[in-house]
């Protein structure tokens, strides 16, 4: 009688815990609003007033860390807070403190004086803490010798303002872990953008999250590796077929510096993430469903146009 009492106590566990395998194994998603992802801007070099300088945004617990700056990019951060009618309070000028930069080079660069100075002038009294590759010191410290009037004026004048908050710590890394904080891990890898020595992408594991940014690269296996079955890709993309209508010169150019449709495919289908988000984009004549066509020769999963101030 006992044994029969134990077996069917048995059963009835092993019953429960079937029953309950999905909410042990996938527990309702009650992180959902943890970590965003917004595209500040998806363009590129080219001036196109749809689609404003290269910079993204990952918001994790209300906290904003910001990587490439593309000019326009806090008037575009102030679009999605309240005061502007959008619904992400840690975008707010003076809670962006954190920020990362994947190269040198001037459309990921040229809105570094509104990051420094803007939130600053909006009340923020920390130092920003920026980490970027080998030269944003220099170019930090050139940028501040620049507005150095300006400085002066708004520390030394009758303007209510903070002595602080326009300083910056520039930290300048190389591969490996490079941030770590409550919210993030931010690891950093080099790419392959041309002969230029340091380029970067990025890899931020949050509580709910892991995403990889590619920064500007052809196809590189460290990208692949870095990628492996992430939550997001974040990567640059050019059509395969405005490439075809280009001249030699800027084909060389291109195939040697950045990551066509078809390539991307490839890229997707060895890394496999869950979604594939598309940003610097270089249209050249082609539409978004063209773009996705192209992809999808190589690639069947997850993938959407990267659109300015959308949230993912």
């Amino acid at each position: 009688m006992i044994k029969a009492i134990i077996k069917i106590n048995l059963i009835l566990i092993f019953l429960l815990l079937i029953s309950n395998w999905d909410y042990a194994y996938n527990p309702p998603n009650t992180l959902t609003s943890t970590t965003k992802i917004i595209i500040l801007g998806s363009g590129n070099p080219n001036p196109d007033p749809n689609h404003q300088g290269c910079s993204v945004a990952i918001v994790v617990n209300e906290t904003p860390y910001i990587i490439d700056f593309g000019p326009g990019l806090i008037r575009q951060s102030a679009a999605m807070t309240p005061k502007y009618g959008g619904s992400i309070k840690g975008l707010e000028a003076e809670n962006i403190k954190t920020a990362f930069l994947t190269h040198l080079h001037s459309d990921h660069t040229t809105g570094y004086p509104d990051l420094i100075f803007t939130p600053w002038t909006m009340g923020r009294k920390e130092p920003l803490e920026v980490y970027g590759p080998k030269g944003i010191k220099d170019m930090t410290k050139h940028i501040l010798d620049a507005y150095k009037e300006d400085i002066r004026y708004r520390t030394e004048g009758i303007e209510p303002s903070n002595k602080t908050g326009w300083q910056v710590n520039a930290h300048e890394f190389e591969e490996g872990v490079i941030y770590t904080d409550k919210n993030i891990k931010v690891e950093a890898f080099l790419v392959e953008h041309g002969t230029m020595e340091n380029a970067y992408g990025f890899r931020f594991t949050t509580p709910d999250k892991i995403i990889v940014l590619s920064g500007d690269t052809r196809p590189c296996e460290k990208l692949i590796k870095y990628s492996a079955r992430a939550d997001v890709l974040i990567h640059e993309v050019y059509s395969q077929a405005g490439f075809e209508k280009r001249t030699g010169d800027w084909k060389k150019y291109h195939k040697q510096h950045h990551t066509s449709t078809i390539e991307l495919g490839e890229i997707a289908s060895k890394a496999k993430p869950k979604l594939v988000i598309l940003y610097h984009i270089l249209y050249w004549g082609s539409t978004e469903q063209q773009l996705l066509d192209e992809i999808k020769t190589k690639y069947e999963g997850n993938v959407v146009v990267g659109k300015d101030l959308g949230v993912y």
